[in-house]
């Protein structure tokens, strides 16, 4: 058996037994983690952040061109020098975490996990939740989906096609394990190939399921271990294109959501994706955009007195969820960063430490409706 189909049925067994036994394939300072208490996964966690960016074009589509934020675990000595800040064309949101392209700590290989932004999102819509995943000891890798944008809407577009926003993840993934194997690159020997992630909000939570199930002429991509789609587009599917995921999956929505609703775009996922194990969790109160940092950028540009349809334009009407409607966004966004970093360090890293985590007891402390699938029967 293939050490990563190995460990996850160690995992579903730990999950089945609620026990915290050794790992028949554990990461190798996984006996000294058991005897730690793991970071809390809804706060930033032990480790400084960086942030770069760079363009990759795709020779193999008409040199189609791709924007690229990458978020990285820091050293404490390289964890110097300003801030990053994210382009918001009108003016700048300097990050409150992220660093500006220090050096990837030399403590690797990370897992890596990729995040797809939402329908006219753009590559650090999330930024929540990207900077708080590196700060755990991952590098984050996002894309802008071009033709896809919040860029495109007020500038001519490139062309673009759903099928563009899988074949986008897998030459990122591709394009990323080349710099891990390249002496020159900053990136050389810091990321670890047999251990990726996919999430994504919205249209991206789409192209998280697509990277699972495949979609119309684009396959599977069998190099991703874990999905964790946030109010996700799942009824595109053929109920055969989701049975054949095998990959752990969370599913994650709000019940304010109308755009993507939890019913039936969450529970089709949840009923019809094949993977054992699989779970959902539904954040009481918590609106389709309470998986991106809308509320921020918005007050960002808000600050500098960009015009109102701009700002609508590009963000939609974010009063709702930045207002007394819907649950409180920073509560929201913690809850979402419990559920994927404890998702990701369990299926991803192998830490089992994050079980309890994932557990039902845990749920029952957080505003969600929990519901999971571990094998012959859900709970």
């Amino acid at each position: 058996m293939p050490a990563r189909r190995l460990l996850r049925s160690s995992l579903l067994a730990l999950l089945t037994l609620g026990l915290l036994v050794p790992l028949a394939a554990p990461p190798a300072d996984a006996g000294r983690r058991r005897l730690e208490v793991a970071p809390d996964p809804g706060a930033l966690g032990p480790w400084d952040v960086g942030r770069t960016s760079f363009t990759l074009i795709d020779p193999t589509r008409n040199d189609r061109s791709l924007a690229i934020d990458v978020w990285y675990p820091v050293d404490p000595e390289d964890a110097t020098g300003p801030l990053s800040s994210y382009d918001l064309v009108f003016t700048g949101l300097p990050s409150e975490v992220a660093l500006d392209s220090p050096e990837v700590s030399s403590a690797a290989p990370f897992p890596m996990v990729v995040f797809s932004h939402g329908s006219g999102g753009i590559r650090f819509q999330s930024f929540f939740l990207t900077e708080t995943l590196a700060s755990h000891g991952f590098v984050v890798v996002a894309p802008d989906h071009a033709g896809n944008t919040a860029l495109d809407l007020l500038f001519p577009a490139p062309p673009f096609t759903t099928t563009d926003r899988p074949r986008d993840i897998t030459f990122l993934i591709d394009e990323m394990l080349a710099r891990n194997a390249d002496a020159t690159s900053g990136f050389f020997g810091r990321i670890d190939p047999e251990r990726i992630g996919m999430t994504g909000h919205s249209f991206g939570g789409f192209t998280t399921i697509a990277m699972g199930a495949g979609f119309e002429d684009v396959p599977a991509d069998p190099r991703i271990d874990a999905l964790a789609p946030l109010a996700p587009v799942s009824t595109s599917f053929t109920t055969a294109e989701l049975n054949a995921i095998d990959e752990p999956t969370i599913v994650i929505g709000g019940t304010l959501d109308t755009t993507t609703p939890i019913d039936p775009q969450s529970t089709t996922a949840f009923s019809e994706i094949g993977a054992r194990p699989r779970f959902r969790i539904d954040i009481i109160d918590a609106d389709h955009f309470s998986f991106a940092s809308f509320c921020k950028i918005g007050d960002a540009l808000i600050a500098i007195g960009a015009p109102p349809n701009i700002i609508e334009q590009v963000l939609g009407s974010i009063e709702s969820t930045c207002g007394p409607e819907t649950i409180d966004i920073v509560t929201a966004q913690r809850i979402t960063n419990h559920y994927v970093v404890s998702f990701m360090k369990v299926f991803v890293e192998g830490d089992v430490r994050y079980i309890r985590e994932l557990s039902p007891g845990r749920a029952k402390t957080e505003p969600v409706d929990y519901f999971r699938q571990l094998g012959g029967g859900k709970d």
